[in-house]
């Protein structure tokens, strides 16, 4: 009996200190302090985030500086395509070409005024529109090696820009307008074929010239043709050189991509379009401000594969030297109906007499600028 009682309060006793266990582990847990998350500076989490998002949006820029030679049709046209082109390319590859764009007017002492100012603004590429630019910046980038692309140059080899076409071997290439001027002949003679007298309108001092009016005459001499040649470097002169043309009696005239005349163009092609005369010309810009017929390059086109070129050389470091000068098919004639119409010919009968010699023929009425 006595071993009976032991045994059950042993038993108890060790229930008992069981239960004050359990109990003793509850009341530790309850009353354990409760671990707080660290707390979190809201502005400097803001400002973090910010930071990471700067980071990862931050895109390399690229300093551009162009300057245009004069303020006309065709080199607007071609300006406006390589700021297009780039915007597409900076969205293309992540970065962004902060450019700087300038026009000299054709004034010398301001040309290089402007590329000494893209040196100090320390450039990553400048762009010379035009023949007279890119050889003023070729010059003034020989010692520092800044790489310098053209465009509408008409003959790169021919002005020593590059050594050849295809590697140019220094730190100029570009675009080129070159023009067959052969072409624009065939156009002149399908339109009339029985023709006597060409009279070639141009410029002395554009380099853009020199080539093409040497080619026209060996053109026109192998066919005994006559032609008689008035040039002139200012709007008022080459107004009074198309009024000689007008009263030597030439039965055409024919102008190569020469920017003294397309920028007197407006001026000039009411006086040839009252006297009967077409004018031949060696772009689309031509004909948009009146002449009668424009014949090469696309300048749109020529601006968007200039910007291109800048985005190879600054995004993907290809080297100027062994960088091909890029040249582009003549074949598109953009005929003005409305100059076609004042002297007295018709669109339909012009078009099926040129188009056996084009690609593609295009109507434009005259206007001050492309839209």
């Amino acid at each position: 009996m006595k071993r009976t009682k032991s045994f059950i309060a042993l038993a108890l006793s060790a229930a008992m200190t069981m239960v004050f266990a359990l109990t003793g582990c509850g009341v530790q847990n309850a009353e354990a302090p409760v671990q707080s998350a660290p707390e979190t500076n809201v502005e400097e989490a803001e400002s973090t985030s910010a930071e990471t998002e700067n980071t990862d949006t931050e895109k390399k820029v690229y300093k551009v500086g162009i300057c245009n030679y004069v303020d006309d049709a065709s080199l607007n046209q071609i300006v406006e395509n390589i700021e297009a082109g780039l915007k597409e390319a900076g969205d293309k590859y992540g970065v962004e070409f902060a450019v700087s764009l300038d026009n000299c007017n054709a004034d010398a002492a301001v040309m290089n005024q402007i590329i000494s100012n893209f040196e100090a603004d320390q450039v990553d590429l400048m762009v010379g529109v035009a023949t007279p630019v890119a050889m003023a910046m070729q010059a003034a980038t020989e010692e520092n090696g800044i790489p310098v692309v053209f465009a509408a140059v008409s003959d790169p080899l021919g002005t020593g820009l590059v050594e050849s076409m295809d590697a140019p071997g220094s730190n100029v290439t570009g675009t080129s307008d070159a023009l067959d001027t052969a072409a624009i002949m065939n156009l002149i003679t399908a339109v009339n074929p029985d023709i006597k007298k060409v009279g070639l309108l141009y410029d002395l001092g554009q380099d853009a010239s020199t080539a093409a009016i040497a080619s026209a005459k060996e053109y026109l001499d192998g066919k005994g043709i006559e032609y008689v040649e008035h040039t002139g470097t200012t709007n008022d002169e080459v107004l009074l050189a198309a009024q000689a043309m007008v009263a030597d009696g030439v039965e055409a005239v024919f102008t190569p991509t020469d920017n003294t005349i397309m920028t007197a163009e407006l001026s000039i092609y009411e006086t040839l379009a009252e006297a009967g005369i077409p004018h031949y010309t060696g772009a689309d810009s031509f004909a948009l401000n009146g002449a009668f017929l424009g014949y090469g390059v696309d300048y749109a086109n020529l601006g968007l594969e200039t910007a291109d070129m800048i985005a190879e050389l600054l995004v993907n470091g290809s080297d100027p030297a062994s960088t091909a000068v890029r040249t582009f098919d003549n074949g598109t004639a953009t005929v003005n109906t409305e100059t076609c119409e004042a002297i007295g010919l018709d669109f339909e009968t012009v078009k099926s007499a040129i188009t056996p010699f084009c690609t593609k023929v295009q109507e434009i009425t005259t206007a001050e600028s492309f839209e």
